[in-house]
């Protein structure tokens, strides 16, 4: 089994920057897929960004996030990263890092999930 662990989150004003990190426990971090969700209030969560486990694959954003965040892993040191820049007051939301078989980058279907950790966007 793998456990995932957030951290990172906070209170910024919009426009401002915040780094997310996700560190890994159980098996070989490097060989899974691994990614980010998050839930704002009072909506469903969604999809925010997806790396795969082999090193040459490319990342995947949400349309909503492309061009501000960027998603990237240590596997040195079991740690998933989520640079977010431009915040706008909408990305506030609990996010989730999440981890995978391979399959799981195309699927969307993850098999672990951290706590959460909130990232509130103010004006």
């Amino acid at each position: 089994q793998v456990q995932l662990v957030e951290s990172g989150g906070g209170l910024v004003q919009a426009g401002d920057s915040l780094r997310l990190s996700c560190v890994a426990s159980g098996r070989t971090f490097s060989n899974y897929a691994v990614g980010w969700f998050r839930q704002p209030p009072g909506k469903e969560r969604e999809f925010v960004a997806a790396l795969n486990s082999v090193a040459d694959s490319h990342p995947y954003y949400a349309d909503s996030v492309k061009g501000r965040f960027t998603i990237s892993r240590d596997n040195a040191k079991n740690t998933l990263h989520l640079q977010m820049n431009s915040l706008r007051t909408e990305d506030t939301a609990v996010y989730y890092c999440v981890a995978g078989g391979r399959g799981s980058f195309y699927s969307g279907k993850y098999d672990y999930w951290g706590q959460g950790t909130q990232v509130t966007v103010s004006s």
